[in-house]
């Protein structure tokens, strides 16, 4: 969403009039659902996509004209014979879409606050009135509130504290890691904090999960202890690469309740060392790739120096969905399959086999 909303304010300064497609409510079977984004520029180009097939071609035509007009509107759309048919893509579902026109830069500041809060990371939650009736409040209406909460901007009405306080009984916490959802004639559309994955281990595997991790809203960190593997060539979306001793380099780096760490190194010692480091220190999750024998005999020595055992039964070891991976990308996929599911699913992994220390106990 962020490059989209980089791509509207982009557009506005260079002086081209943009619409705002958005997705804010859906019932039955829809290519997209509730907060999808599109833009769509008055030559008649686009960004993103609302799912394709003759429904998105009617939003484009009707936000050219939108844009034209200069005056937003909901537009409804019913997926059966009047939208899909020569594509074969008759969902039966309905979608409502807010088509806002933009032509200057000048009127752009609730998508400039969106884009700082955006590039904060830490969450961002909208509140869109699409049905005047159903909700009682002006429509269209556009809130914006920040990861605490607050409200911080609002287009086409006031930023009123009656308004926006009412609907904030509404708006889910960010932490339960929401779905988007309409109700009583509001869409909630949650942009969830993005989350920090801590690869420890530059090789075939690390390199594999880091270099999809971002597309899947992870911020990437990376750690070995040989410089050449960490490098920009083999991470070029990492935020962080860090070359140095395991031991000391994880003993000094931050590690939050929003931070994935993937233990992926080329040896048993090194793995043994980060799994001493990130154990027990609060990370959201920990996870480690190797036999079940040599997880057992590490987790052993570990014990054995002090590492506390409840510590080391939150740890998701062997790494990965069991899906017969057998090649390194199939192995990344299983990986970044357990923390997509542990990261949306309230740290429910499913399909995932039982821990070392359960199958022993």
């Amino acid at each position: 969403m962020r490059e989209l909303v980089e791509n509207l304010l982009a557009a506005l300064t260079a002086g081209r009039a943009v619409a705002v497609c958005r997705l804010v409510e859906t019932r039955g079977s829809t290519p997209q659902k509730a907060g999808a984004l599109m833009l769509v520029f008055a030559d008649g180009s686009q960004a993103g996509t609302l799912g394709g097939g003759c429904v998105e071609a009617e939003v484009k035509r009707r936000a050219l004209a939108v844009v034209e007009r200069g005056a937003a509107e909901i537009c409804h759309f019913q997926l059966d014979n009047d939208y899909g048919w020569d594509d074969g893509l008759i969902c039966g579902g309905r979608m409502q879409v807010l088509i806002d026109p933009i032509s200057k830069r000048a009127d752009a500041g609730y998508f400039e606050r969106l884009n700082e809060l955006l590039a904060a990371g830490r969450g961002v939650s909208e509140a869109i009135v699409f049905d005047a009736e159903a909700s009682g409040l002006p429509a269209p209406g556009c809130y914006l509130f920040d990861a605490d909460g607050q409200a911080v901007a609002s287009r086409h009405a006031p930023l009123d504290a009656a308004i926006t306080d009412r609907l904030l009984e509404q708006v889910p916490r960010l932490s339960d890691r929401p779905r988007p959802h309409a109700a009583g004639g509001v869409a909630y559309l949650p942009v969830l904090s993005r989350c920090r994955l801590l690869i420890v281990g530059g090789g075939h595997i690390g390199q594999a999960v880091g270099n999809l991790a971002p597309d899947l809203g992870f911020d990437v960190w990376i750690v070995d202890d040989r410089a050449e593997y960490v490098s920009a060539e083999r991470f070029p979306s990492a935020q962080r690469r860090i070359a140095g001793d395991v031991t000391e380099t994880l003993r000094d780096l931050e590690i939050t309740s929003d931070t994935y760490c993937l233990i992926v190194t080329r040896g048993h010692n090194h793995d043994e060392e980060a799994l001493a480091q990130l154990a027990d220190r609060g990370a959201r999750y920990v996870g480690m790739i190797g036999s079940r024998r040599k997880i057992r005999l590490i987790f052993d020595d570990l014990e054995a120096q002090g590492m506390p055992s409840e510590a080391l039964a939150r740890v998701y070891a062997p790494v990965g969905i069991d899906i017969g991976s057998q090649t390194v990308p199939e192995i990344a996929v299983s990986i970044l399959a357990e923390l997509i599911a542990h990261r949306n699913c309230g740290g429910q992994v499913p399909g995932r086999p039982n821990s070392i220390l359960a199958c022993d106990s």
